[in-house]
């Protein structure tokens, strides 16, 4: 495949909302489209709802795409496989995408979105003490950014952040990422290309916009992360998971052989992705049913804890 630079932001997005969606998707019970308010309008919602066992726990979910691509459409198959391995139901987030909305606008809407889901759980019919976040590769690091803000400004309340090959970090020095550079699904330049077209001219410099520059993870929600074997930007999520464990963060970290970057889209395509919707639905499923939260704290992004 050509890399990114190449064919255009264009295509590249019009390729991903043309794949069709495969057949055999899990059944839901209701599947229901809504808006958040958000700082700059309304931020449309697509709910999927796995069972009518009343007063679920909620996944709000962020798709991946780099932040350029990417819709609560072409993201369907992982959003709707989530909910039906944890059992939860899930929002899937159609956030701002750059360059048309300059950063921070995909991190607000992230954040806004899950205030609002926890605001209005009552109507939305799901547990407000068993909310979750959840994204797949930018999805990821957005997940991360909302549980950072949320940790610092006392709210929402969330029992987990789940993190699936999450693009955490600016690091292009990673080893794993100097060792892959014609990786499958993304090389080296396809990072570069999309970060140049995120950052609209500004790069980035705080924690709600790259994770890895918080100076401080504790106090956050357990954690699920997800890595694969051949995924450059591999190291940036097992480096964070290995610091939220260092900062008494509950961490689970895997990593799956031989799979790339992106292998949960069409987790049904391969063994390992089949796998790893079950054992991160398990995961959920364990979490939700002795859900665990931080005390809440109040700080600036990257301030350390005051001391005990």
């Amino acid at each position: 495949m050509a890399p990114m630079r190449e064919r255009g932001l264009v295509a590249v997005r019009a390729a991903v909302e043309a794949a069709p969606l495969p057949e055999g998707l899990p059944t839901m019970a209701a599947i229901t489209d809504g808006t958040a308010p958000g700082p700059a309008g309304p931020i449309p919602l697509r709910c999927y709802r796995p069972t009518d066992e009343p007063n679920p726990p909620v996944l709000v979910y962020f798709h991946g795409g780099g932040l350029v691509m990417g819709t609560n459409h072409s993201f369907e198959p992982l959003a709707r496989t989530l909910a039906a391995a944890s059992g939860a139901v899930v929002v899937s987030v159609e956030y701002r995408l750059a360059p048309e909305s300059a950063p921070p606008a995909q991190f607000d809407d992230a954040y806004a979105a899950t205030a609002f889901v926890a605001a209005t759980a009552t109507e939305f019919g799901v547990d407000p003490t068993r909310i979750a976040v959840v994204g797949d590769s930018a999805g990821g690091s957005l997940a991360a950014a909302v549980a950072l803000a949320a940790r610092d400004r006392g709210g929402p309340p969330l029992c987990a952040q789940v993190l699936l090959y999450p693009g955490l970090d600016r690091d292009m020095g990673a080893p794993s990422i100097t060792a892959m550079p014609d990786a499958p699904m993304l090389g080296h330049d396809d990072i570069v290309y999309m970060h140049e077209l995120a950052d609209c001219g500004t790069p980035p410099h705080d924690a709600y916009r790259v994770p890895a520059y918080a100076r401080d993870l504790s106090g956050l929600p357990p954690a699920i992360v997800v890595t694969g074997e051949c995924d450059p930007i591999r190291d940036w999520g097992e480096r964070y998971a290995a610091r939220l464990r260092d900062s008494g963060v509950q961490t689970t970290s895997t990593r799956y052989p031989g799979v790339y970057h992106g292998f949960l889209m069409r987790s049904d395509a391969t063994a390992r992705g089949r796998l790893a919707v079950a054992e991160v639905g398990a995961l959920l499923r364990a979490k939700f049913a002795h859900p665990m939260r931080s005390a809440p704290v109040s700080r600036s992004p990257g301030t350390p804890p005051p001391p005990q």
